[in-house]
């Protein structure tokens, strides 16, 4: 089995530097992109040289220990430097508006931040701040582990249909969704992965295929448009996504597809499953109407991976995530269970105490 590297890695203690993986280059070239500022990191975010929800929220808290190292280097006092952070932090926040794991990291590395005396020096922050960072890494390293424990049991022997990247590469440990599907398959489950190779960027067929051919799982790779088909042929036994946004009631924001793979899978009769950990929640949103949906250069779908595959005068679509309805969902996986059948309910039953 050859080895995954890691999305991210920090480098050194306080005042060192983020290390980002950058995924545009894979699965040809393996290089990692070295931030020693916060615009750094910003542009690894918004060109998905990281990417996947879990993975740019850890980006974002360590963004912060940038910002920090940013203040320690240019020795700016306690109250410069809590300011110039806080200004650092909005700009990492919004750097992505669907994901809601950015968010949510960053403002919880801001609660440390707050927390702290006005008066804190500022290497004192930032070693607060790399702390708090380097817990929410670990943190989803157990939450991966978790989610691929809870959802093996939902998978048969047969064929598995996933979308996007969900492994290692998108998350901080082994994955959300292919988590799921690497656990079966190392408790002896006879499985063959399908993945859609997911237009306009091909995370599928560039990442997901790479994260598997490495682990030693069969893997097919298909065009998005031939999920149906598939489907139809009986071959695939169920269906398993990861998510950038889940509301209240279980609506589910993923990369653009989702929805046409749930509609299909829902006309087949086979199961859709959705795998995230609680930090994908946004319990503050009832309707998956209400998720911002971010769309992204029309070159992705004019001129994918610098091949140019339309006429010059033409137009683009390109939003990144599409809104998946709860009815058309068996169950979400999560560190805590499977919330089943999804909705508003359950959905609180299973999370509120995280929430709290």
């Amino acid at each position: 089995m050859t080895p995954i590297p890691e999305a991210l890695r920090w480098q050194g203690e306080v005042g060192g530097r983020l290390d980002i993986l950058d995924q545009t280059l894979l699965p040809c070239r393996v290089e990692w992109v070295a931030c020693s500022d916060v615009e750094t990191v910003v542009e690894a975010i918004k060109r998905l040289r990281v990417r996947g929800a879990p993975a740019i929220g850890i980006a974002g808290a360590y963004g912060l220990v940038v910002a920090a190292g940013e203040a320690l280097h240019g020795r700016l006092g306690p109250a410069a430097a809590r300011a110039h952070i806080i200004a650092r932090s909005e700009t990492l926040a919004t750097a992505r508006p669907t994901a809601v794991n950015l968010r949510w990291a960053v403002t919880r590395c801001r609660g440390v931040l707050d927390a702290l005396p006005s008066s804190m020096p500022t290497e004192t922050l930032a070693a607060a701040l790399l702390a708090e960072a380097r817990a929410i890494h670990e943190e989803d390293r157990a939450l991966c582990a978790a989610i691929g424990r809870h959802g093996a049991p939902l998978l048969a022997d047969g064929g598995v249909l996933t979308h996007c990247n969900t492994g290692a590469l998108a998350t901080g440990g082994g994955g959300t969704a292919l988590a799921v599907i690497t656990t079966a398959w190392e408790q002896g489950r006879t499985i063959e992965v399908f993945a859609d190779e997911t237009r306009p960027l091909f995370q599928g067929a560039r990442l997901t295929a790479w994260e598997l051919v490495a682990r030693g799982i069969p893997v097919t790779v298909l065009v998005d448009a031939a999920a149906g088909h598939l489907l139809k042929t009986g071959r695939i036994q169920a269906c398993i996504v990861g998510a950038d946004r889940i509301t209240a009631r279980g609506d589910v924001a993923n990369k653009i597809g989702t929805y046409s793979l749930a509609v299909l899978a829902a006309a087949h009769d086979v199961p859709f499953y959705v795998a995230a950990p609680s930090s994908t929640f946004d319990l503050a949103l009832e309707d998956g109407g209400d998720i911002p949906i971010e769309e992204r250069a029309a070159e992705e779908v004019l001129a994918p991976l610098g091949v140019q595959a339309a006429p010059a005068g033409a137009r683009a679509f390109n939003p990144a995530f599409d809104v998946t309805p709860a009815r058309l969902i068996r169950g979400i996986v999560t560190e805590r269970g499977v919330i089943a059948p999804v909705n508003r309910e359950n959905v609180l039953a299973m999370l509120q105490p995280a929430a709290r």
